[in-house]
């Protein structure tokens, strides 16, 4: 029988307390055993009523209580989670993969300790296909962002270009660029450009557009693949999060399925 893996959440917001309260339900071959957040009010009440509360650390601790380690924090502390479970050989799995990017002396760092990086699908579909078709050749990756103006809001790349998306009223493009690019000026909104360039074919070659677009009521990623085995146009529509509007409803549940493929005996896809 395969022995239970532990696992420690970085962050109780939109993403963590999801993660938490689901694990704490139950889950075949996983078991919660640590938490850290910066508001402990916010942790106490997320964890009132548990069946089994896990500890209260903070997020340097993390990787000492657990077999993987979940990245759910906002990205400025991505690097002190990430650090410390790569240190200790852990699984860690990343929902601000977008932080991951100007950070890849990260896998390198994995590759010496033992640990593992596991990028969740997240808020995206197809990853499985574009892996697939970059083991041949691919001429192109690009993928198109549509959200809600309140779902961009406060991004880096905008304050620093002065573009207020609460004013806008019909579509507008905010954003054209590479991932990484992308990545770095919307560090919130484009984890899915980013788990898209992993998969594919790096950050520097897929393209991305940024809309914010006041007639969606959906965060809407196009992603369109042209290579030499295959041509791919996927789009999907994520639900906000009521929390966080910058994330969707599906990117816990994304990270708990990823989870789960960690002990399930049979396995379908990535």
């Amino acid at each position: 029988m395969a022995r239970t893996l532990t696992v420690a959440i970085g962050g109780l917001g939109a993403i963590g307390a999801h993660l938490a309260r689901a694990l704490d339900a139950g889950v075949e071959g996983l078991r919660l055993t640590a938490v850290a957040a910066r508001d402990q009010a916010k942790v106490a009440r997320t964890l009132a009523g548990f069946r089994a509360k896990p500890a209260i650390v903070s997020l340097g601790e993390l990787a000492e209580q657990a077999d993987i380690v979940v990245e759910a924090a906002p990205a400025a502390v991505f690097e002190e989670i990430a650090t410390s479970a790569i240190r200790r050989g852990r699984i860690f799995v990343p929902s601000s993969v977008g932080a991951l990017l100007p950070r890849m002396h990260l896998v390198e760092q994995a590759r010496e300790s033992g640990a593992r990086i596991i990028v969740p699908t997240g808020a995206l579909l197809g990853l499985d296909a574009v892996r697939a078709a970059a083991e041949g050749e691919v001429e192109s990756v690009t993928i198109e962002t549509r959200k809600p103006p309140r779902g961009l809001e406060g991004a880096p790349y905008l304050v620093e270009h002065g573009i207020d998306v609460l004013s806008v009223t019909t579509p507008r493009r905010v954003f054209q660029g590479n991932a990484f690019d992308a990545a770095r000026g919307f560090p919130a909104n484009v984890n899915v450009a980013a788990a898209l360039a992993l998969a594919g074919i790096g950050p520097q070659r897929t393209q991305v557009e940024i809309w914010a677009d006041p007639g969606v009521t959906r965060n809407t990623h196009t992603i369109r693949v042209e290579a030499a085995a295959v041509r791919l146009t996927m789009t999907i529509e994520n639900v906000p999060s009521e929390e966080n509007p910058r994330t969707g409803k599906v990117t816990p549940l994304s990270i708990l399925a990823c989870l789960r493929g960690l002990t399930s005996t049979l396995k379908v896809g990535s």
